[in-house]
């Protein structure tokens, strides 16, 4: 099974943009895994798009012509909006803390229990709790 990279891979200096690319590409070979089917698009993809001012169908039609990674973040840039440091320091900060303190703490807690991981304090956001569930942490 193929896994899109992890939330903490950058491209453009932002986590999760390289995660969306790779969900976006899996799609359209028919190898997303079935439990990714729901959030595609949204949740996630849907505030790293938002945030940048693009919309998600626009930004996949782009990756599924062909965009790198880099060409992809730049059209972004160009039909959205530049991200100054600030503001890419306010997504990161944002994006890796997900389900730590916020309004999705218990759910997070709620999936972490289900995979029987309540013991494991190194599990604290959704990123680790990806990593974990797609093998790249132990």
């Amino acid at each position: 099974m193929k896994y899109p990279r992890s939330g903490y891979d950058k491209v453009g200096g932002i986590y999760y943009f390289a995660r969306m690319l790779d969900k976006i590409r899996l799609h359209a070979r028919g190898e997303l895994p079935a439990d990714y089917h729901a959030n595609f698009g949204v949740a996630m993809d849907g505030r790293c798009t938002k945030y940048l001012h693009v919309d998600h169908a626009a930004l996949a039609e782009r990756v599924k012509a062909g965009a790198t990674d880099e060409e992809a973040f730049a059209w972004c840039e160009a039909n959205g909006r530049k991200l100054s440091e600030i503001e890419i320091l306010v997504w990161n900060s944002f994006a890796s803390k997900r389900g730590w303190r916020d309004e999705t703490s218990e759910y997070f807690q709620q999936r972490k229990q289900d995979a029987g991981l309540t013991a494991r304090d190194d599990i604290q956001t959704f990123f680790d709790l990806f990593d974990w569930d797609e093998k790249r942490k132990a």
